[in-house]
């Protein structure tokens, strides 16, 4: 029973703190970055509109959708210097986003790119969605981990080392385990109604909720690729948690999310929430923590092979002549 119990400890203990390099958190750091500028290129024609006290949605219809537990953003901010204050924000938020781009000061980048982020959603709580909340949850998780281990602004002043560590294994694993346990409850739920079993939220996304970009009418002839198209939704996000982790169905798992959001970015048009999505399962599952193993480490760590007859090894003298 011991030997049982120390074989789990050590199963567990390998899994969240054996050395881990930081290559799927310099992927996210990367991507989360390149996909939030995207964004504030295709907000800012429409900035003063959505952020603005007096914009598309006034001070005191903005304000109803907002939450109760903090103050209104809205009304701190309603003052002659307004739109002055909220285009510095915005100045800073952009800059906060290339510095976690390049790796520059990148925790601090990602800290400031975070709390910016968050003020913005605050202001415009009606615009909000998935994207917003998966890019903010993650952008925190950023500000402590060690995004700019290379590849960065900081590797090349030397601020930072590309060195396997046990921390960087535990924010991997922490990172990881969350996107499972969203996908999977999001799974049970979409499978705990009917709409998604028979094909009907497939026609109402693509035909009669407002995001179509294309004339899918046709479904309405062949309701059997709606209910397919259903199924493979559940099976992919329910079996996210489990197909995941395996080496042997990791690559399809990945493959099969990246393809669905991208026809979620393509087919409705929301490609923030389709990139975001696809950059958080792409570096946390689809780019190796495995420290890589060099020639020095395979002589440290690896046996020497045997020596056979006739060989003759580093080091040592022909093998010895038989006599008789």
């Amino acid at each position: 029973m011991n030997s049982r119990v120390d074989a789990v400890a050590r199963a567990v203990d390998s899994f969240f703190f054996a050395p881990a390099r930081a290559a799927p958190l310099v992927a996210l750091r990367i991507g989360l970055a390149a996909v939030l500028l995207a964004q504030a290129v295709q907000v800012a024609p429409l900035f003063h509109a959505l952020y603005h006290h007096r914009g598309l949605l006034r001070g005191p219809l903005k304000d109803t959708f907002d939450s109760s537990h903090l103050p209104s953003l809205g009304e701190l901010l309603a003052s002659p210097y307004e739109s002055q204050i909220l285009a510095a924000l915005a100045f800073v938020y952009v800059v906060a986003l290339i510095g976690m781009l390049l790796g520059w000061r990148t925790r601090a980048s990602a800290g400031v790119a975070w709390l910016l982020h968050f003020v913005f959603m605050r202001l415009a709580p009606a615009t909000n969605y998935g994207a917003d909340d998966f890019a903010n949850i993650f952008l925190f998780y950023a500000t402590v981990a060690p995004g700019g281990a290379f590849l960065s602004l900081d590797h090349r002043a030397g601020r930072t080392r590309d060195v396997s560590r046990a921390t960087t294994r535990l924010a991997i694993r922490v990172m990881q385990i969350h996107l499972c346990v969203t996908y999977l409850f999001s799974g049970v739920e979409k499978a705990s109604g009917e709409q998604w079993r028979d094909g009907e939220a497939i026609w109402r996304s693509l035909v009669s909720q407002g995001y179509e970009l294309f004339d899918f009418t046709w479904l309405a002839h062949v309701p059997w690729l709606a209910a397919v198209a259903g199924w493979l939704v559940l099976v992919i996000e329910i079996g996210y948690a489990v197909f995941i982790w395996p080496a042997c169905t990791r690559r399809l798992w990945v493959a099969a999310v990246a393809a669905m959001h991208a026809g979620i970015g393509v087919f409705m048009g929301l490609h923030v929430f389709a990139a975001v999505m696809i950059v958080l399962t792409v570096a946390m599952f689809g780019v190796s923590a495995e420290p890589a193993v060099t020639s020095s480490h395979r002589r440290d760590f690896l046996p020497a092979p045997a020596a056979t007859s006739g060989t003759v090894t580093r080091g040592q003298g022909p093998p010895p002549r038989r006599t008789g």
